[in-house]
């Protein structure tokens, strides 16, 4: 299996002012993620918007994903569907770009399946679509317990991981605390990623990441080494991104803005998202300033 670990920024999708995806903007930014020190991408995922995207063109995103990757570092697959029967639908329709996981939510309209049809489901969809699969733990009205996340990883071999969102971190070290060895774990808890990489997340998979590539891999690195003093003092900076970032109701347009004031092409939110307002975009600006970004 090739190596999930480390910093993971999922992408953002970039739309034209027509609402179309502009396909070389997205292999730009990738190429700009991996420039940054990314040891993987995510496309599709939440940040991406991905529920706004429709079948082909996920495909085609993924493809062009893979294609300007060229194999330096691995790439995911984000699927947020309501249905086990489209989710198995998309995972094959991805098979040929040889991607490394799929990054998979639970069902996020508003009737939650029972523990015994979460487990189903993703048996389901790892056993048609031969894939790995990555649990997006983020929906909240199918938020899965760590419990139910430890046993699906343990009754579905091919389920390696989870990506554990929301800004609980005594669940986050409850994961941690019991995952079996081989399954991994990674933080989307935006706020508190040195907290998370002190406890073990094998990675992070999360949009500030995203918003600021390399101050997210110099965190990481800096855990790694041992070097607490620096890593608390990127923490501090992030996280002030992090509250620039957050105020705004559409996530991915805010990191779309930081995304292009460093100079990533990363369009404009599709509708009926809107983009961030003057006195937001300054608040966003005076962080990444604070980063020696902008």
């Amino acid at each position: 299996m090739v190596e999930l670990m480390g910093v993971i920024p999922p992408a953002t999708t970039p739309f034209d002012a027509s609402g179309e995806i502009d396909f070389a903007a997205a292999a730009a930014q990738i190429g700009w993620l991996i420039a940054n020190g990314a040891h993987g991408v995510a496309v599709g995922g939440s940040t991406g918007e991905g529920q706004t995207l429709e079948a082909e063109e996920f495909r085609d995103l993924v493809q062009a994903a893979a294609q300007a990757a060229a194999g330096r570092v691995p790439v995911i697959a984000g699927i947020i569907t309501d249905s086990t029967r489209e989710a198995v639908r998309r995972g094959r329709m991805v098979a040929d770009c040889k991607v490394a996981a799929l990054q998979v939510t639970p069902v996020h309209y508003l009737f939650r399946p029972s523990d015994e049809s979460m487990v189903e489901h993703f048996r389901t969809l790892a056993g048609e679509t031969g894939q790995k699969i990555i649990i997006y733990n983020v929906v909240p009205w199918t938020y899965l317990s760590p419990a139910l996340l430890l046993r699906i990883m343990d009754e579905v071999p091919d389920v390696i991981g989870v990506k554990q969102s929301a800004g609980d971190l005594k669940l986050f070290a409850d994961l941690m605390a019991d995952v079996k060895p081989g399954k991994m774990i990674y933080s989307a808890v935006d706020a508190l990623m040195y907290p998370s990489y002190t406890l073990g997340a094998h990675g992070s998979i999360a949009a500030i990441l995203s918003a600021a590539p390399r101050p997210s891999v110099d965190l990481w690195e800096a855990v790694k080494a041992g070097d607490h003093g620096r890593a608390h003092g990127l923490h501090l900076k992030l996280l002030r991104l992090w509250n620039a970032l957050m105020p705004h109701d559409n996530l991915p347009a805010s990191t779309k803005f930081a995304q292009s004031v460093q100079g990533c092409p990363s369009g404009v939110a599709r509708q009926p998202m809107a983009m961030p307002g003057v006195e937001h975009q300054e608040r966003i600006r005076k962080a990444l300033t604070d980063l020696g970004l902008a």
